[in-house]
């Protein structure tokens, strides 16, 4: 009854993505991550937000 989808992606509004950084690197690199990710039960997408996140943290002023 106009509430939309239904499903647990719903469930977590306030994680939804909804901008992109796109990056160029060498293929040979992202694919050695892609496989090391896959094998540490990860996303390479999670790592990159994992590390951009800290990343912020680290260089926050206050």
């Amino acid at each position: 009854m106009g509430m939309g989808r239904v499903g647990t992606k719903d469930s977590k509004i306030s994680t939804k993505k909804n901008s992109q950084l796109v990056l160029r690197l060498d293929k040979d690199e992202r694919d050695e991550f892609v496989q090391l990710c896959k094998e540490l039960d990860t996303s390479a997408a999670r790592e990159i937000r994992r590390f951009i996140r800290g990343f912020m943290k680290e260089h926050a002023e206050g």
